[in-house]
């Protein structure tokens, strides 16, 4: 015998509910597809955001990775997805300009919702679709305050391992690094200028998050900031394949105090100049036919291999 389905929530059923449970009323704003309709001067004649839509602005085309790299770093916001995204940028400091979610899964989040006073967009499954550009299917989204990135003397003070990613594009690479760098316990993340936003929303959810949990920042310039790691005490080793390389495993046997491994992007990896400069180059032996891994991959078993060395 089917069970039948339960009927959605009404809006003032929401309120009701929303009240209980210490979130005012007046922080409630629904939506439909009629309400963007009705506020479609949220888009310039370009295409751009204007105004803030009623609060919606920081959500249109969340799928646009070209536009949404350039306005979220400029507006100073990053979007987390998931009521797990939230809870650890929430955890990590992090605050909420706003939430947007649909009814039924407002109240996954309400006690971190309640703690504070963002306001939030509550819209039906096919009109936050709409907005964003796709289905919401992992509980919220929320528009967060991005930090301030720390210098690169400070951020690495008491480092002594540290990941730099230098130019990798791809967003699910450079979370994927992210993760590998947090569970094997590095100290700190560099990202050069043309490397990918570790805060974009893609970046973030393959990275379960750890993005909040790892330091970083960017270093400027580069390649010249090997020698502004060199001047810190650190070892700069290049991450390549290359006729002075030794085996991960040779420099983790004897790896220095303070040591800095780069990784190169996905399909040229390192520049010859970052090579040139570096301390060392190091390379992972292959078999079977392989010349090499994933850059993702390759910063897992680098990582590994330097964990507790």
């Amino acid at each position: 015998m089917n069970t039948p389905a339960k009927a959605p929530l009404t809006r003032e059923q929401i309120i009701a509910r929303a009240a209980e449970l210490g979130i005012a009323g007046e922080r409630l704003h629904f939506f439909d597809e009629d309400t963007l309709t009705a506020q479609a001067t949220y888009r310039t004649a370009d295409g751009g955001p204007r105004g803030d839509a009623g609060g919606l602005a920081d959500y249109t085309d969340l799928t646009d990775v070209a536009l949404r790299s350039v306005r979220e770093p400029a507006e100073g916001l990053f979007i987390a997805e998931s009521s797990k995204i939230i809870r650890r940028a929430h955890a990590a400091g992090m605050t909420a300009r706003s939430f947007l979610t649909s009814p039924k899964w407002l109240f996954d989040l309400a006690d971190l919702i309640a703690a504070g006073d963002a306001p939030i967009h509550i819209g039906t499954d096919a009109a936050v679709e709409s907005l964003t550009g796709f289905h919401l299917h992992r509980g919220a989204l929320a528009a967060m305050h991005r930090p301030s990135l720390p210098l690169v003397t400070d951020l690495l003070a008491e480092a002594r391992r540290v990941v730099v990613i230098e130019d990798v594009v791809d967003h699910t690479n450079v979370g994927a690094i992210f993760r590998s760098a947090a569970a094997f316990g590095v100290d700190a993340v560099l990202v050069t200028p043309r490397c990918a936003d570790p805060l974009y929303r893609r970046a973030i959810r393959v990275s379960m998050g750890t993005v909040f949990q790892v330091p970083w920042t960017r270093i400027d310039p580069w390649p010249g900031g090997v020698e502004t790691l060199r001047e810190l005490g650190f070892h700069v080793a290049a991450l390549a394949l290359d006729e002075d390389s030794v085996s991960i495993q040779e420099f983790a046997a004897a790896a220095p105090e303070r040591t800095a491994v780069v990784f190169g992007t996905e399909g040229d990896g390192l520049a010859r100049g970052t090579i040139a400069a570096s301390d060392s180059t190091v390379m992972i032996p292959m078999s079977g036919g392989v010349d090499s891994l994933n850059v993702a991959a390759a910063s897992a078993v680098t990582c590994f291999a330097l964990q507790g060395a």
